[in-house]
């Protein structure tokens, strides 16, 4: 089995051997903190627009600066494996910080895929794509999970056992 997860400087290399062959790379990101059905159906959704799907996940540092200092639940080597055994995932690739500009600018992916919480003129990495000739998506289901809602949800029935147990 091929290793899915990549470095920021294997990215140029990966894209000319796509090319070389004819295929084409759609590239989606996000914390994937704690795995729902909405992550499930944005990277089915990302790895319809393309041959190759790469995935940038937020390194642990990017996720508490964009989740909170409580964030993330899972640290990045676990989201990492649990990433890897996706079907619809071809490769990984950590980064830091709130945007993946950097990778994007490393694959030039044919398609960057953002999820339904986006329209494609409020996609910060827009612009950077469009310049080099690629295409912007939104690709998912209506945005109607998320881990904040999961942890929320579990939160309240978690509590209401306590109530209705006596404790």
């Amino acid at each position: 089995m091929k290793p899915k997860i990549l470095r920021l400087k294997d990215l140029p290399g990966l894209r000319r051997r796509t090319r070389r062959v004819g295929k084409t790379v759609a590239f989606a990101n996000g914390c994937f903190d704690l795995l729902h059905v909405g992550h499930i159906r944005y990277l089915w959704g990302a790895k319809a627009t393309a041959d190759i799907l790469v995935v940038g996940i937020n390194d642990d540092a990017s996720v508490r600066l964009l989740k909170g200092p409580s964030r993330p639940y899972m640290p990045l080597a676990e989201r990492l494996e649990i990433l890897s055994a996706l079907e619809p995932v071809d490769y990984l690739v950590p980064f830091s910080g709130r945007r993946p500009l950097e990778m994007i600018e490393a694959l030039r992916p044919d398609v960057h895929c953002k999820g339904t919480d986006y329209l494609v003129r409020s996609v910060p990495e827009r612009s950077v794509v469009e310049r080099y000739g690629g295409r912007v998506l939104i690709v998912g289901d209506r945005k109607d999970h998320s881990t904040t809602d999961l942890l929320r949800k579990v939160g309240r029935k978690r509590t209401s056992a306590r109530r209705t147990s006596g404790r």
